[in-house]
């Protein structure tokens, strides 16, 4: 495979290349899904290929293909691509420096998931729709009612190959397996569902940890509750977000608004634009830099950690071959960084950020999160709920909602845990809205949970680009506290 990769790369340069890469990948996944206790699916696949950049005289092609013995075309095909986008070039692409790398990584895997017999995973499945029908059978409803139960487990492995025209050359192997589950109670007017989601870059261990039967127990309680529990109330409240909501919050509102190529506006016909712009960047020595832009309160310092133990945005270096590294996007309020790719750091003065990833190798590198983590505060979660004289903790996204700045946003969860003069009374509401705006929500930060209840949780799904990626990245956060938070349906405008 070296000495293809290498010579594909040869081929560029004499073609007239001013620079190329390859990557290849190899991808396998493995899906089983359960409902209502009837397995309904069990699914294997495998997708080898590459993808070739080719930069000529300020312009890009790109080429992919899955024969290897091809590559060579596959190379033409990238140059003369680019050669043909040079007649309608107007803003010649520039890549910042990179130093050759020469490396291996591979995610720790101490059981293959692909090696588990199926049974095994099944009966998992199986354990968890017997924990929440237990539930269900011996809970007094004061109506009748019906149930849908619905479990996935999915497995994928990456071997990732990556060589360029600077005589890098590295290999990579990655895994991650990820658990769903869903319990849904249906009255005759209303249906409620609790669900627990998570992906965790490691082997079949990462599975075994999360104690999904118990986990089944615990959402079919909930589920019961909230089926029968009032609407959660309307009005300014104090509010506890849990880390499985919290992450959706630094997804949509810290994530991908500090991504470059939204800030440059190559990123907006299907996700959105950012507010933020390349003058918000504190460059070293400006004006900026004595000037910030605001982004939050001081409780609130968040990190671009591509060295994250267990995440899915975790490796040794991204698909344009640039190191991993951690970039403080927010440091105690004030923004202070990009998340950035070869072609588009140039743009204010810096080197890659190695967030230059593709979803597989039929599509190009683009900005990607990594994983995007929230640093832990000082307070035990009782702590947090101390300080509230009358509020909520809100658990678990429902649905959101984000205008294409990234700014204006509505996000519903599953539950709302009622707080009343500083403690928890037992009361659950269904149904809880909450919305902002990005920079005043942030601001309202006044507590963060410590090191302790601090939790990563994985996104298998995160959409961006045309033709569309789906990656996955990771969130690390702790129970946090904003205060005055709109909750209800609300007009942020």
């Amino acid at each position: 495979m070296k000495e293809q990769l290498t010579a594909a790369m040869k081929l560029a340069c004499a073609l007239g290349a001013d620079f190329a890469d390859v990557r290849v990948k190899d991808i396998r996944s493995e899906n089983l899904r359960m409902e209502n206790g009837l397995v309904t699916n069990t699914a294997r696949s495998r997708s080898m290929g590459y993808g070739v950049r080719v930069y000529a005289g300020g312009a890009l092609g790109f080429a992919a293909g899955n024969v290897l013995e091809d590559m060579e075309n596959v190379v033409r095909q990238a140059y003369d691509i680019a050669k043909a986008s040079q007649t309608l070039l107007k803003n010649p692409a520039q890549l910042d420096e990179k130093k050759p790398a020469q490396g291996t990584y591979a995610t720790e895997v101490k059981t293959d998931p692909f090696a588990v017999p199926m049974a095994e995973k099944l009966e998992i499945l199986q354990q968890c729709e017997k924990a929440i029908r237990g539930v269900w059978e011996t809970h007094s409803f004061a109506t009748p009612m019906k149930f849908r139960t619905g479990m996935n487990l999915d497995f994928r492995s990456d071997g990732v190959i990556f060589a360029d025209t600077d005589g890098s050359y590295i290999q990579q192997d990655f895994c991650q397996c990820t658990a769903r589950i869903e319990a849904t109670v249906i009255s005759e007017t209303d249906t409620q569902t609790r669900k627990y989601i998570n992906v965790v870059r490691g082997g079949f261990e990462g599975i075994v940890a999360m104690d999904l039967p118990n986990r089944a127990h615990g959402l079919a309680q909930e589920a019961a509750a909230i089926i029968e529990a009032p609407d959660c109330p309307s009005g300014e409240f104090d509010v506890i977000l849990t880390p499985r909501q919290m992450f959706l919050q630094i997804h949509e509102s810290v994530g991908h608004p500090t991504e470059l190529d939204r800030v440059l506006g190559s990123e907006a016909a299907f996700a959105g634009r950012s507010f933020l712009t390349t003058g918000d960047y504190p460059a070293a020595g400006s004006a900026r830099e004595k000037d910030p832009l605001i982004y939050g309160s001081t409780h609130v310092t968040i990190v671009a950690d591509a060295h994250c133990p267990g995440g899915l945005g975790t490796f040794a270096y991204d698909d344009e071959g640039v190191p991993a590294q951690c970039i403080t996007l927010i440091d105690k309020g004030k923004f202070t960084g990009f998340q950035t790719s070869r072609d588009y750091a140039q743009a204010i003065g810096q080197n890659s950020g190695g967030a230059g990833i593709s979803d597989g190798w039929r599509n190009l590198p683009i900005v990607r999160m990594t994983n995007i983590n929230m640093l832990p505060g000082d307070k035990t979660l009782e702590e947090l709920i101390a300080g509230i004289e009358y509020g909520f903790i809100f658990d678990e996204n429902k649905s959101w909602s984000i205008d294409d700045l990234r700014n204006n946003f509505q996000f519903a969860c599953e539950i709302a845990h009622e707080i009343k003069d500083g403690k928890r009374t037992g009361a659950v509401f269904k149904n809880p809205i909450y919305s902002g705006k990005t920079t005043e929500f942030w601001a309202s930060c006044d507590g963060v949970g410590n090191p302790d209840t601090w939790e990563l949780v994985g996104v298998p799904n995160c959409g961006k680009g045309q033709p569309m990626q789906m990656m996955r990245v990771s969130h690390g956060s702790s129970p946090t506290r904003f205060r005055k938070v709109k909750v209800g349906v609300q007009d942020v405008r």
